[in-house]
C-alpha cells in the first residue's frame, strides 16, 4: 500500500514540476486538485544500458528553482572514476523535460506514468527493448565532484558562489583556506572574483531560518581568477 502511494505521489510531483517552470510555454489549464502541488526536489534513479559495461546507474535530481544534477556511474567498469556527475538547467516542453548542462548540451525525458524515460538526442522515444527508466526514490544529492565556474563572495562570515552555467547563486560551505585565498584575490576591492573550483551540492540548514539551502562544498584547492568574470 505504501508503494502505491509513494507511486501516485511522485507522479503527481513530477506532474507538478513540469506545469510550474516555465508555465508561460503552454496556456494547459491545470486541474484544480493539482494547483495546491508545489514543485518540489525530486530523485529518479534506474540502471541505463552501457555500451561497454554492465550498465549506467543513474541518479536525476531536479529542484524546483530550474537546476538539476545527474550522478552517473558505470557498473563493471575497469578504468577509473567510473563515476561522474553534471548539473545544469530544466525545462519542460509539453512533453518532455529538456535538460541543459554546463557545456550547453541537452537530454530529453518525458513522463511515462510514474517513472521517466530516456530519449534520444532529437528528444525521441529510443526503439528497444532495453530498459530506458527512471524510478522515483529517496535519496540524497551526490557527493561525485563537478568543475565548476562561477563568481564567489565572501562577506559577513558568509560565502555565495553564482554559477556561471545555470546564474543561480548557492551558499558556500566553511572553507578557511577559500576564504584566505579569496581575501588575497580580490586585495581591496569589496567584489566578487570569478573561481574555477571542483564541487557538490549538498542541502543544508540555514543557520538563521533552519530551512535546507542548496550549499557548494568544494572538493579541492580552487583557482580564483581576479579581473575576469563568466564572460571571459
Amino acid at each position: 500500500m505504501k508503494k502505491i502511494v509513494f507511486s501516485v505521489i511522485a507522479a503527481c510531483s513530477l506532474f507538478a514540476l513540469f506545469g510550474c517552470n516555465h508555465r508561460a510555454e503552454t496556456d494547459t489549464v491545470q486541474p484544480a486538485a493539482m494547483e495546491e502541488l508545489k514543485p518540489m526536489q525530486q530523485s529518479w534513479r534506474g540502471v541505463l544500458p552501457c555500451a561497454d559495461c554492465e550498465g549506467i546507474d543513474t541518479s536525476l535530481f531536479l529542484e524546483k528553482d530550474g537546476t538539476w544534477v545527474m550522478n552517473e556511474h558505470y557498473q563493471g567498469a575497469r578504468r577509473e572514476p567510473s563515476s561522474f556527475a553534471s548539473y545544469g538547467t530544466w525545462a519542460r516542453t509539453a512533453d518532455k523535460l529538456v535538460l541543459t548542462n554546463s557545456k550547453g548540451e541537452k537530454s530529453y525525458f518525458r513522463a511515462k506514468g510514474d517513472k521517466l524515460e530516456m530519449l534520444d538526442r532529437n528528444g525521441s522515444p529510443i526503439q528497444s527493448p532495453l530498459n530506458y527508466t527512471l524510478e522515483p526514490v529517496k535519496a540524497s544529492l551526490p557527493t561525485t565532484p563537478m568543475a565548476m565556474r562561477g563568481m564567489y563572495f565572501y562577506m559577513g562570515d558568509a560565502a555565495t558562489f553564482t554559477d556561471c552555467a545555470t546564474g543561480k547563486r548557492v551558499a558556500v560551505a566553511n572553507n578557511a583556506q577559500l576564504e584566505r585565498d579569496y581575501a588575497a584575490a580580490r586585495g581591496t576591492d569589496t567584489r566578487p572574483v570569478l573561481l574555477v573550483v571542483e564541487g557538490h551540492f549538498t542541502l543544508e540548514a540555514n543557520p538563521d531560518t533552519g530551512e535546507m539551502m542548496k550549499t557548494l562544498t568544494t572538493d579541492q584547492a580552487g583557482k580564483f581568477i581576479p579581473g575576469k568574470d563568466c564572460s571571459h
